[in-house]
């Protein structure tokens, strides 16, 4: 999967070439749509990268990288965007829950995909969140080879003060 080191916006249309992999990626594992119907390529760019859910994803480097991050994603995480497409994906978990992350990920790549994920995570600055109703899934390109990861994660919920936030 090619990274672009610019963020999502109007100049590079959201990166729409991108998020095509994740939205073919995303049906052709679990049947449904991620985002509404009728949206042009653009248009369900814009939709993702708006989107109140976090949506990233990572290349399928033996180290991989984050490679893209909606503006749900990097207000969670508190990473910028040249932050986060220059940081292995590893390092999203903290080093006690990164067996357990490395576990989830095998399995998504035999499987395909995974529903109702549930994990730690640390942002920047050490802020720790349970990720709660997560789907993650294998991105395939557009010649079915696997390209990377991505995850879906609908809620969440910071551990340090206790606050649950759900995506509308």
């Amino acid at each position: 999967m090619m990274r672009s080191r610019s963020c999502p916006g109007e100049e590079n249309r959201f990166l729409a070439s991108h998020v095509a992999i994740l939205r073919h990626s995303f049906r052709h594992w679990t049947g449904r749509e991620l985002t509404p119907p009728g949206l042009s390529y653009d248009e369900a760019a814009r939709y993702l990268y708006h989107a109140p859910v976090a949506l990233l994803s990572h290349d399928a480097s033996p180290d991989p990288v984050f490679d893209y991050a909606n503006k749900t994603a990097l207000e969670l995480f508190g990473w910028s965007w040249e932050e986060i497409t220059r940081m292995p994906s590893r390092l999203s978990a903290e080093p006690v829950a990164r067996a357990e992350r490395e576990r989830l990920l095998r399995t998504v790549t035999e499987q395909g995909y995974i529903e109702d994920y549930c994990g730690i995570r640390i942002g920047r600055c050490g802020r720790r969140f349970r990720i709660e109703n997560a789907t993650v899934w294998n991105l395939l390109d557009p010649s079915g080879i696997l390209c990377g990861q991505a995850a879906l994660i609908r809620r969440w919920t910071f551990l340090e003060p206790e606050t649950t936030q759900d995506a509308p």
